[in-house]
């Protein structure tokens, strides 16, 4: 299997200074990072980051090694794109707008978007034909920077079967926008090796995660190799769509020596996908 071994930063502990985070990154056998975009003025890598700030995050991770092949961000939870005011609406756009901008800069090839939430006040119905009509719109900016927009299947009552994920990327119809695959997500819902065939040749970027079934909640989060997810399934579907991108565990760091996961979760990955 030719895969890239990725890393998100949400994997270190929030306060770490970017510079050892792509030390510890490199140290540990990791070839690229995942930058998460933060609100105005929180951290490095924020919505109102310079070109020159956000080439100098380049350079740095250049420096130890690194790619930064893609971009994330918690802040579509913030400003769903589906969201029942439009000027939360159009933040969420200007957040994945800002997304895409960095990404270029970086070098990177995809970033990941949270479509939307289903919540009380907004339908699922509502939520599908506003999402749509986003990413659409975003697809356009997508192509002119040469970036690919990567939908996630995440915990949002949204997009909630392979079938569904399938239908929406293929509605939006451009091939600038592609399913990113969270592996971790599905387990507790369905079989993650079923979500990447129907998916196929649509899925453009993937995180890994574990899960423990028996907590059926949040906590059942875990490292890798620590949880139910049926990897040995789940690889031959990877290698049967043919897929060589980069893998990203996202996975909550330790309380007490964070290194550690760092270290762990890059022997379970060599352990799981192949060296």
């Amino acid at each position: 299997m030719n895969w890239k071994k990725g890393i998100n930063a949400w994997c270190f502990p929030a306060n770490i200074e970017l510079v050892e985070m792509f030390r510890q990154a490199s140290a540990h056998g990791y070839t690229g990072v995942e930058l998460n975009l933060a609100d105005q003025g929180e951290g490095a890598f924020h919505l109102g980051a310079s070109e020159d700030e956000l080439q100098a995050i380049g350079q740095l991770a250049g420096q130890n090694g690194l790619e930064l092949p893609s971009v994330s961000t918690a802040l579509l939870w913030k400003y769903p794109l589906t969201h029942e005011d439009e000027m939360v609406r159009q933040q969420g756009m200007l957040v994945v707008e800002k997304m895409i901008e960095a990404a270029a800069v970086f070098g990177a090839k995809t970033v990941l978007v949270v479509p939307g939430l289903v919540t009380p006040d907004v339908s699922y119905d509502v939520a599908y034909d506003r999402a749509l009509e986003a990413v659409r719109k975003l697809a356009k900016k997508a192509e002119a920077y040469g970036v690919k927009i990567g939908i996630e299947n995440v915990w949002n009552k949204f997009l909630l079967s392979p079938l569904e994920m399938k239908r929406f990327v293929d509605e939006i119809d451009s091939p600038w926008v592609g399913a990113y695959f969270d592996i971790g997500n599905v387990v507790q819902f369905g079989f993650p090796e079923q979500w990447i065939r129907i998916l196929g040749k649509r899925i453009i970027a993937l995180h890994v995660k574990d899960f423990k079934t028996s907590a059926g909640n949040g906590t059942g989060f875990v490292p890798l190799l620590a949880g139910d997810t049926p990897f040995e399934r789940v690889v031959e579907a990877i290698e049967e769509i043919g897929y060589e991108g980069y893998i990203m565990p996202e996975i909550t760091p330790y309380g007490r020596h964070p290194e550690q996961l760092i270290s762990q979760t890059s022997q379970a990955m060599d352990a799981i996908f192949g060296k």
